[in-house]
């Protein structure tokens, strides 16, 4: 159940046990007060009888006093013959009665006042009771409906908020949503501060990298420089691959922080997408299976877009087993290698920067993946990792097509 109906269930179930609770009280005090006010006014009958049969050996006045009147509860008749007076519910000719009965010259002397009036005021003002009570308990449960859809529909932006952040928008704020002592409004606050502290952090280490990464660009260019001048040899050549390695590591770190920084906009275009996939698979360093099924028109950028193809093909190489084959079905792209495909981690967390996932992927720093992802986001592609049931990672790119009726350039 939502948070909604929990509280619309608890309001109207405590308010039906109020009500009902009420209405028992009320039934209760009303039938004691009708039944004692008639004993009250049975027991001065009968006293008075008996003083008139006293006097007068009869019986005299109303109140249906009788002798050894049949119609007497047996339970009463045996109480007055043993001598003691008292006084009882009981059938009567016209409904429920009162009797009160003692006895008298060995007669017993009864009395009966009818109760048929008090039992229906007592059924009216159970009906009223009813009536007030279930007006009682509709308008209760409808605050509390209301209410619960005040608190129900706050935290639902809260959450929807939340989930924005979690999804990288880091400048979306809840607001306030009541009272500044409000339990929800306190929840607001407190998601508002810890995502502007964590924009804080990101941007900080952001612009650490981004430091970090052009303060080594000097040095290396000068170390990879210096590199060409040694003599050949292989102590040279691993001298000049770890340059490069670390050269090209460092690209990646720029590339990312623009990426993060969001400071470089696509220019966007519509153009044929399977010689963009040709030219990519071309310029791969090692070979690379072009299959176009379906060409289609795009809008996308094209030099972003070689960036996250190449990227995905370089990754299928370096972690995958050939062949590596590209799949261009329309506006989706798939490239696929035959190796151990991609680790639990990745298919559940995305791709992280720094982490390839598993020992039997290879070695890497996990940042090709992360570029692919982060150039697919800004160009509107939906990049989706799996493995193939055969074996292998796939990673399927889905375009976005034109929406105008522009020509392609």
């Amino acid at each position: 159940m939502t948070l909604r109906r929990q509280i619309a269930a608890v309001i109207a179930l405590v308010s039906c046990l109020v009500a009902l609770t009420v209405a028992l009280l009320v039934h209760r005090a009303s039938v004691r007060q009708h039944t004692d006010q008639a004993r009250t006014s049975a027991e001065a009958a009968l006293d008075a009888a008996l003083t008139g049969y006293d006097r007068t050996g009869e019986l005299v006045g109303g109140w249906h006093a009788a002798l050894d009147d049949p119609a007497v509860p047996a339970d009463l008749r045996a109480l007055a013959e043993r001598g003691r007076q008292g006084s009882t519910l009981g059938p009567g000719p016209d409904g429920t009665a009162l009797w009160a009965a003692a006895r008298a010259d060995g007669h017993t002397v009864s009395v009966r006042i009818d109760f048929a009036g008090d039992e229906r005021a007592v059924a009216e003002l159970d009906r009223a009771v009813q009536i007030a009570a279930a007006l009682s308990v509709a308008v209760t449960v409808l605050a509390g409906v209301l209410a619960a859809d005040r608190i129900s529909a706050r935290l639902r932006t809260a959450a929807r908020t939340a989930r924005t952040i979690a999804g990288g928008d880091l400048d979306a704020r809840i607001g306030p949503l009541g009272r500044p002592r409000d339990e929800v409004a306190e929840l607001a606050a407190a998601v508002d501060s810890m995502a502007a502290a964590l924009r804080r952090r990101l941007e900080g280490e952001q612009r650490f990298t981004a430091d970090v990464a052009h303060e080594l660009r000097t040095p290396l260019t000068g170390l990879l420089t210096a590199s060409e001048l040694l003599p050949d040899g292989r102590p040279t050549e691993l001298v000049r691959d770890r340059v490069r390695a670390l050269r090209d590591l460092t690209e990646d770190l720029l590339e990312v922080s623009r990426l993060d920084a969001r400071a470089d906009p696509p220019d966007l275009a519509d153009l044929p997408l399977a010689p963009l996939v040709a030219r990519t698979a071309a310029a791969a360093a090692r070979p690379v299976a072009v299959d176009v099924t379906v060409d289609a028109v795009v809008t996308t950028d094209p030099r972003r877009l070689d960036r996250v193809l190449a990227n995905l093909v370089a990754n299928a190489h370096r972690h995958g087993l050939p062949p590596v084959a590209v799949r261009v079905d329309g506006p989706v792209v798939t490239v696929r290698d035959h190796g151990p495909g991609y680790p639990e981690g990745i298919l559940q967390d995305g791709p992280q920067r720094f982490r390839t996932g598993a020992r039997e992927r290879g070695r890497g720093h996990g940042l090709g993946l992360t570029i692919a992802q982060g150039h697919a986001e800004s160009l509107g592609i939906d990049l989706v990792l799996r493995n193939h049931p055969d074996g292998g990672a796939v990673a399927e790119l889905r375009l976005p097509e034109p929406r105008s009726d522009r020509m392609p350039r």
